[in-house]
């Protein structure tokens, strides 16, 4: 069975859409999936199932949340495949960047080459921004804590649903991910 990574978006990080990570796992599992493993607080699920479509796992999952916690929330969903792609194509590898100044913003579709276009133009100094597919790059030289990058305006340009993590939890999620893999 394949093994996929669930990224939800917002959740745990104040008072409101609070989950805890055994409850979501138990969400997982009466989806049929297996093996479900998370990761930190912050809604990262690896798991396998037999469903490959990455917008129907997102529906569904997106759905028992819901009725579980009775709040929404998005989810965008990756084959390890994909963020072991997303990974190595980042911009940032022949550099030496502390790994918490760096973000991956996972989206939910392919953005159309307008929105591209309009990625290309959001004014971002001193951070910097690449959008590749459907990850959108960022380095946070100053940290992530007080960026001086507006944030909803990234959100508006892009046009569906998108999370964010950084580079040490995408990398774990791989390496969890992959070690689902090999486990027989």
């Amino acid at each position: 069975m394949p093994v996929l990574i669930a990224l939800l978006r917002g959740i745990n990080i104040g008072p409101h859409k609070r989950m805890k990570m055994d409850a979501l796992r138990g969400v997982c599992e009466s989806l049929k999936f297996t093996k479900v493993q998370t990761l930190v607080q912050s809604g990262n699920v690896v798991f396998q199932t037999k469903e490959t479509d990455e917008l129907v796992i997102a529906a569904k999952l997106e759905k028992a949340i819901e009725k579980k916690f009775a709040f929404t929330c998005d989810v965008v969903v990756r084959s390890t495949a994909d963020l072991k792609s997303a990974i190595q194509r980042t911009p940032f590898a022949k550099r030496d960047l502390d790994p918490r100044s760096v973000l991956v913003v996972f989206l939910r579709s392919h953005p159309s080459a307008e929105v591209r276009e309009k990625a290309g133009q959001i004014p971002a100094a001193p951070e910097e921004l690449y959008l590749d597919g459907r990850e959108f790059y960022m380095y946070f030289p100053n940290g992530m804590a007080r960026p001086q990058l507006n944030w909803t305006s990234v959100e508006k340009v892009l046009k569906t649903p998108a999370t964010g993590r950084n580079w040490n939890t995408v990398t774990k999620l791989l390496e969890m991910a992959e070690a689902l893999e090999l486990a027989k």
